[in-house]
């Protein structure tokens, strides 16, 4: 049982005290001598809007070129096997900034939430101690987040969205996030060390059609199209555009970068590179398969990589950014007041000793709207061993959302539009049921060999002791880490309120005969007809 003994405590070091008293007086001093005495190091957390993995230049990918991510990996570190415990923006963002897992944040581990004001985040701890702390473009959410006095929370520090450029294609966000960025450190020179996040719009949707082979992409760069997906034209249309908003992602993180350098601060600071989950694709983000989860992930930090352009084959959460950052700013979290983590410090890695994870937990509950009553579809997973494990505990709902209402947990696309309409003309029922169709309670899959997670492994019998480990392990982890679901409140989170109010009720309300905007899906995703299945 050792194994499943997970802290609740980030992980610090005896010398922490001393290190955040010397850092408060250094702080205190910098205000009267106009010096940075505070010489603990800055930190940039690069976030893309659904960015899946292996579509970098470092992972081998040739179709979508990422020479700045792929940089970040050289001089820094590689990770292969970095998940979010939750693909969906605002409870992945919530896992990231407080470092517990989605089942653990009660109404954050929905999306369109009200964050919960006992759960603090990191950025807020570093702001409260010693750092500047700033962002650009999407920070957490979509929803609400209060203190307990009603004020407005800065979970992702001081907003710095004043620049604007003409973007590159349509439906892409016109700030200049760079140059954000440049005015944020501008006002941060000097005055000790700075927290900055960097979240673009990109490449969420929607994409401009065709403005991939428009900009020099071919249709037969794209190596392999993923099982579930039927391969194209219309599909290899969309990946590539989908590629392009990648590289926009890449192109400004490359001016940060330079700004950094420009500023002799490059050196001393923490840089991480990652996405909040996969692809705005069916059966990708707001799922919980191998693409919904498994992100990309590079950092580097100067020379505190030991042994720099490794790559790191160790499991990795989400959960594990929060203690990270803490420990390199030298802070303990029951003392800055956040709660609890069952997260990892990577700190370990970058120094090249080894760590004891050797595996991941994910989930989900209620993502968008759509089903009646609100309800969500809750999933429990755990990967080791190259193995995934899914629990589909409410199995007879649709996974992506009710098809009367659009399927509204997955973003409109050409990819969706044609997998729906090829249902409803009879040319190809098997991708919709793959993308859309009902799910068995228990899914099994060896991804290393099946990364599509195609080949349902969980009813095989020489597969049953593995499935059984699997299961056991899960259910263990999440009795610890309290998961209401697992402790027998099966309704919990079905009950929590959207903090949108046009968002509640929207399948009685639709059926009814209201018409209420879904603007992230197109109108012809609305199943006229119910569809009957198992």
């Amino acid at each position: 049982m050792d194994k499943l003994k997970m802290s609740y405590r980030f992980k610090t070091r005896g010398y922490v005290g001393v290190f955040v008293l010397l850092a408060m007086i250094a702080h205190v001093s910098t205000a009267y001598s106009g010096e940075r005495r505070d010489t603990r190091p800055n930190i940039l957390f690069a976030i893309a809007d659904d960015w899946s993995f292996g579509h970098a230049g470092a992972y081998g990918c040739s179709w979508i070129s990422t020479p700045t991510f792929d940089r970040v990996a050289k001089q820094g570190l590689l990770f292969r096997r970095a998940y979010t415990p939750n693909a969906k923006c605002a409870p992945s963002r919530a896992c990231i900034l407080t470092g517990r897992n989605s089942w653990q944040l009660k109404d954050a581990c929905n999306h369109v939430c009200y964050f919960p004001s006992e759960f603090k985040g990191f950025c807020e701890a570093l702001a409260e101690n010693g750092y500047q702390v700033g962002y650009t473009g999407k920070g957490w959410g979509p929803g609400v987040a209060k203190a307990a006095n009603s004020q407005l929370r800065q979970l992702t520090g001081r907003p710095f969205n004043a620049r604007r450029m003409k973007p590159p294609a349509q439906a892409m966000s016109n700030l200049d996030y760079a140059a954000n960025f440049v005015d944020f450190l501008k006002e941060s020179t000097g005055d000790g060390p700075w927290c900055f996040w960097y979240g673009t719009m990109e490449p969420h949707r929607g994409f401009e059609y065709g403005v991939g082979v428009a900009n020099g992409r071919s249709l037969t760069d794209i190596k392999r199209v993923p099982g579930y997906w039927p391969d194209n034209e219309r599909i290899r249309n969309d990946m590539l555009d989908y590629g392009f908003e990648v590289e926009y992602f890449d192109q400004h993180l490359g001016r940060i970068l330079q700004a950094l350098e420009d500023a002799g601060e490059l050196a001393n600071t923490l840089v991480i590179v990652t996405s909040d989950h996969g692809m705005p694709f069916p059966r990708c983000k707001g799922q919980a398969y191998e693409a919904s989860n498994h992100v990309p992930l590079a950092i580097m930090w100067g020379d505190q990589i030991l042994h720099p352009g490794r790559e790191v084959n160790e499991y990795v959460s989400f959960i594990d950014f929060a203690p990270t950052i803490l420990e390199v700013a030298q802070l303990d979290a029951e003392q800055v007041g956040m709660q609890p983590s069952p997260g990892k410090s990577l700190n370990d890695l970058f120094r090249n000793e080894p760590t004891t994870r050797d595996f991941v937990v994910l989930g989900k509950e209620r993502h968008d709207i759509g089903r009646p009553h609100d309800w969500g579809y809750p999933i429990r997973g755990i990967i080791h061993e190259d193995y995934l494990y899914l629990r589909n505990h409410r199995p007879e709902r649709w996974p992506a959302g009710n098809p009367r209402t659009g399927y509204l947990n997955c973003d409109g696309s050409p990819t969706k539009t044609w997998i729906l309409d090829a249902r409803r003309n009879g040319s190809d029922p098997s991708h919709w049921q793959l993308c859309f169709g009902k799910r068995p309670a228990e899914e099994l899959y060896f991804i290393k060999d099946d990364p599509d997670c195609l080949n349902n492994l969980a009813s095989d019998a020489s597969y049953a002791t593995r499935k059984e480990a699997l299961a056991d392990r899960l259910n263990a982890v999440l009795v610890e880490q309290r998961d209401p679901r697992t402790l027998g409140q099966p309704h919990y989170f079905d009950l929590i309120r959207f903090s949108n109010v046009n968002h509640r009720d929207f399948y009685q309300r639709y059926l009814a005969g209201e018409r209420i905007r879904a603007g992230w899906v197109n109108p012809g995703d609305f199943e006229k007809e119910e569809i009957d299945a198992p």
